[in-house]
């Protein structure tokens, strides 16, 4: 059960950051398999300028069950600070954890199954590392949130646009709304008492954490 790295050079050279990168993978994957089954993984490296998270200078993309791509920006100036304070580490597992439930009952077509993917994965991450929620999990206050409730039309039906509900594109949404939405909803499942005993982390039905946030913190829907 490996997880391999492969390093994709053609956009810039990686060598000062392949030791560093390759700890971090691993840290992340050790952390995993103490709770969870760990399957097989690549993981492509790359660097690309002007395509990450500008706060963090990383971002991370599963792509399907057996892998996900790593991408940074040295030349971001938060890069640094991101290979200091475990954010390699955190992105991994959550991309980790999004290719693990696409193994399983998959990352979802409707919004509401996104925004519970989302929040497993966030949820997850911060139970593993006893971290704080990231940037785009706390991006706005529970009042905007509130603003902003899908109505379960909008939770379950398809063609919710992506883009709009997680980064803002169009102006109708806030930057990260579906992020921090999602890691509230999960956080609220949790607090309702959810069985974390065996691979509940990773194939729990949105539906089910979805009805358990109903009425709580802030899906009054």
């Amino acid at each position: 059960m490996t997880w391999r790295l492969h390093w994709l050079e053609a956009s810039g050279d990686l060598d000062p950051w392949r030791s560093t990168i390759a700890e971090e993978v691993e840290i992340a994957r050790k952390a995993i398999a103490g709770v969870l089954p760990v399957s097989p993984l690549d993981i492509l490296v790359q660097r690309l300028p002007g395509a990450v998270i500008p706060e963090t200078g990383t971002t991370g993309l599963a792509m399907r069950p057996g892998l996900f791509s790593l991408t940074i920006d040295p030349d971001n100036p938060n890069f640094s600070r991101a290979l200091r304070n475990g954010d390699l580490r955190r992105t991994v597992a959550h991309e980790a954890h999004h290719c693990l439930r696409m193994a399983g009952p998959g990352y979802g077509w409707t919004l509401g199954e996104a925004l519970v993917s989302e929040g497993l994965a966030g949820q997850f991450v911060s139970r593993l590392f006893n971290s704080q929620p990231e940037p785009w999990e706390c991006a706005v206050t529970n009042e905007v949130l509130a603003a902003n409730l899908p109505d379960n039309a909008t939770l379950v039906g398809n063609g919710h646009d992506h883009r709009a509900w997680f980064f803002g594109f169009g102006g109708r949404y806030p930057r990260w709304l579906g992020y921090t939405l999602g890691y509230h909803i999960v956080g609220d499942w949790l607090e309702a008492g959810a069985d974390l005993s065996g691979d509940t982390w990773i194939n729990v039905p949105a539906h089910v954490v979805i009805d358990a946030a109903r009425g709580r913190t802030l899906l009054n829907i």
